[in-house]
């Protein structure tokens, strides 16, 4: 029998969604018949597999050890580096600036120096995470950005924290603003495109269509020119959809690729330039959160960071 008394984090999830990550290796098959046999209880009372758990419930589940291993402190995020760059923080979330050549998160790896890893560490030295009081927890990225893009991601410290900037993020409640240099210019000085978008996952890339067709879904990515210098343009970038690789791919469908873009640049310039990684930056970050919402407070705040103006001046 496993025993589990449910903190602040585990509260405010469904019980089959706690389960899951406290009993990692409890296959799911297993964990639905434990349910129907009413083996799995809170507070000693049968539940329902979507019973949302609170704060000080007590969780059994009845099941053999050799199934059910518990979920281990992984403490692997120690030996990420000390290097974060922390642009806002306060209780609840920590905002933190991504260099490029830094992944977001781990790929496949079981752990590396990535920022999420960084901003563990970062807490856990704070005495702000312990891994081992946490059931089901861990601070988690609530955006991402890929290697080679620097900028502005944001990271939630508690469980619902999380909840609350995820869901923001899918209500377009959080405005993130890029900017970026081009080697040609857009076709206007300020523009919203619409478009539409599909993943090739064979060769990593995505595809532009100003058409609708089967598998393509809508995207639409604003602009504006704030400067031009030496045959390059800079812009400011509004997304108002975030799909994989929208911007860069986005704007070489319309003949204004990124420098230093590998994927969907122009190879010559890049090479002419001696820039082999995209210019482009999360560089701004404002909220408008639900008034109701316990994260509305950063309603006043825009979280902001330099990036390619001086080149410009």
């Amino acid at each position: 029998m496993k025993e589990f008394i449910i903190n602040k984090n585990d509260s405010g999830q469904r019980v089959d969604k706690f389960v899951t990550k406290a009993l990692p290796e409890l296959p799911k098959s297993m964990m639905y018949k434990l349910f129907r046999k009413k083996d799995i209880k809170i507070n000693g009372k049968k539940c329902d597999i979507s019973a949302v758990l609170s704060e000080g419930d007590i969780v059994r589940i009845y099941v053999k050890d050799e199934v059910s291993a518990v979920r281990t402190a992984d403490t692997g995020f120690l030996s990420a580096s000390d290097d974060l760059k922390i642009a806002y923080e306060d209780e609840n979330i920590l905002v933190a600036f991504k260099p490029v050549g830094v992944d977001s998160h781990a790929n496949g790896e079981t752990h590396s120096d990535t920022l999420i890893d960084r901003i563990k560490k970062y807490l856990y030295d704070k005495g702000e995470y312990n891994p081992e009081s946490e059931n089901s927890f861990s601070p988690a990225l609530c955006s991402r950005l890929d290697r080679n893009t620097a900028g502005l991601v944001i990271s939630a410290k508690n469980a619902e924290s999380l909840r609350e900037i995820n869901s923001a993020i899918k209500d377009g409640k959080i405005h993130k603003i890029y900017q970026c240099i081009t080697v040609s210019k857009p076709p206007k000085n300020s523009d919203i495109l619409t478009a539409y978008h599909k993943i090739d996952d064979k060769r990593n890339i995505v595809r532009i269509s100003d058409k609708y067709a089967d598998g393509y879904k809508e995207i639409k990515t604003g602009y504006k020119i704030l400067g031009e210098k030496n045959g390059l343009f800079l812009l400011e970038i509004t997304l108002y959809t975030g799909r994989k690789h929208q911007i860069r791919a986005h704007l070489s469908h319309i003949g204004a690729p990124i420098l230093g873009d590998g994927k969907y640049g122009n190879i010559a310039l890049n090479k002419r330039y001696g820039i082999f990684y995209q210019e482009l930056c999360a560089c701004r970050l404002s909220f408008g959160l639900d008034e109701n919402s316990p994260l509305a407070y950063l309603n006043k705040t825009e979280i902001k960071v330099p990036a390619f103006e001086k080149r410009f001046n």
